[in-house]
């Protein structure tokens, strides 16, 4: 199969195209003038995308039976992640690993044109499981993943793509605002504040919010065009330990399930101290959070700032209240002597700068006073914002009393 693709581009005049009129073509487009912008010229490039033939052939394969017990539009839909010039390009600009991670822990790969994403592993030689691009480029979802992330799944008894993506963005988001409180995030505690109506035939399975204890706002209504984005996460050797156990179990389901967990409630008596804390630090906000806000925090460079000013936006209430609370947990944790709860004090991400380059932004610490914001901002956006001319309006504020090291 090939495909084409136009795109315009502009000559600098008549006579450099008479002099290159004689020079060979590229063999991958063609060239031709179709009219000008303006008194610009315009030529367009028609760009020939040639599959390779094995991927071509695949076209022809009978389609894989045995998932009737899957909803029709799971197991009747393919991804265009078929086609390994695609998955190139979207994973060149989308990514998929944790900061400091090694890259060698997993393979992205392509599915063939039968596959689907309720499909097990049917004897493969190579250990993968199914993700959507989604998880990575709106979820913002980073391999591997942490013990809560895992044990979330194992709950629910759900694979990956199993779980629709408006319920990985309250998983993403819980995970965020317990980080952010130095809490630690529980299965458990997450899911007391859902309940779950798996439906025969299977299909994604959804979190619904329980009257009266939702703290968070859907991401968006209706979550569109996920389904055919789906590719292979291939367990490479040095990457075994993230994903599966000392005795060759995995962490979570690799693949569908025809049974996920349906419970009506989580009740409080069956929480542990610790998951109580969770849901009584996150009762005391009035508000439903921003789901989709706080997700965009996972790519953040001031990622504390930033879930301030979602706050602010709530109210005055809400940002006094989330500050009371992370002055308060931050000395807990301290007197605990817990050093290693996250406190999002670090930037999640790497920063692009001027001249094409790429380097991690630290973000300055003062002794015992935690991060100062003015050269935080002189960092990421330049020396003239932290000259108080036009700078940041007032409302976000720095928490002085928090220090990245618990211990000192």
């Amino acid at each position: 199969m090939s495909s084409s693709s136009d795109r315009f581009s502009l000559s600098n005049s008549g006579s450099e195209r008479s002099k290159d009129s004689g020079s060979s073509r590229d063999d991958s487009s063609d060239r031709e003038e179709v009219g000008s912008v303006g008194r610009i010229p315009v030529e367009r490039v028609v760009e020939i995308r040639e599959d390779p033939p094995e991927e071509l052939a695949e076209s022809n394969w009978p389609a894989k039976i045995g998932y009737e017990w899957v909803a029709a539009d799971v197991w009747t839909q393919r991804s265009f992640f078929r086609w390994s010039c695609l998955l190139k390009s979207w994973l060149n600009c989308t990514p998929i690993f944790e900061k400091g991670v090694q890259r060698d822990i997993i393979a992205p790969e392509r599915v063939t044109t039968v596959e689907c994403a309720c499909h097990g592993r049917e004897g493969a030689a190579k250990e993968f499981f199914y993700m959507y691009i989604c998880h990575f480029s709106q979820l913002h979802i980073r391999l591997p993943f942490d013990e809560f992330t895992m044990g979330v799944l194992r709950l629910l008894n759900v694979a990956l793509t199993q779980l629709h993506p408006n319920s990985w963005a309250y998983l993403q988001a819980f995970r965020l605002l317990c980080m952010a409180l130095y809490l630690e995030p529980s299965p458990r505690a997450f899911l007391y504040f859902f309940v779950t109506r798996p439906k025969s035939p299977i299909t994604w399975l959804s979190l619904i919010s329980r009257p009266g204890l939702n703290k968070l706002e859907a991401f968006t209504q209706t979550f569109k065009h996920f389904k055919d984005g789906f590719f292979k996460v291939v367990v490479k050797p040095a990457g075994r330990s993230h994903f599966y156990t000392a005795d060759g179990n995995t962490k979570f389901p690799f693949f569908w399930t025809g049974n996920p967990w349906r419970y009506k409630v989580i009740s409080r008596e069956d929480l542990s101290v610790g998951e109580k804390e969770v849901v009584d630090t996150l009762m005391q906000f009035s508000d439903k959070m921003p789901t989709k806000g706080l997700i965009r925090v996972y790519n953040s460079v001031h990622p504390i700032i930033d879930i301030e000013g979602h706050m602010a936006q709530l109210g005055k209430k809400n940002l006094k209240l989330f500050q009371a609370l992370r002055k308060e947990k931050a000395v807990k944790a301290k007197a605990a002597g817990n050093t290693v709860v996250p406190n999002l004090q670090d930037s999640l991400v790497d920063v692009h700068v001027h001249g094409g380059t790429k380097r991690k932004t630290e973000l300055p610490i003062r002794v015992g006073k935690g991060k100062d914001m003015k050269k935080v901002r002189a960092v990421v956006m330049g020396t003239s914002s932290a000259s108080g001319v036009k700078g940041p309006k007032a409302g976000l504020i720095e928490l002085p009393e928090t220090t990245q090291d618990l211990a000192a």
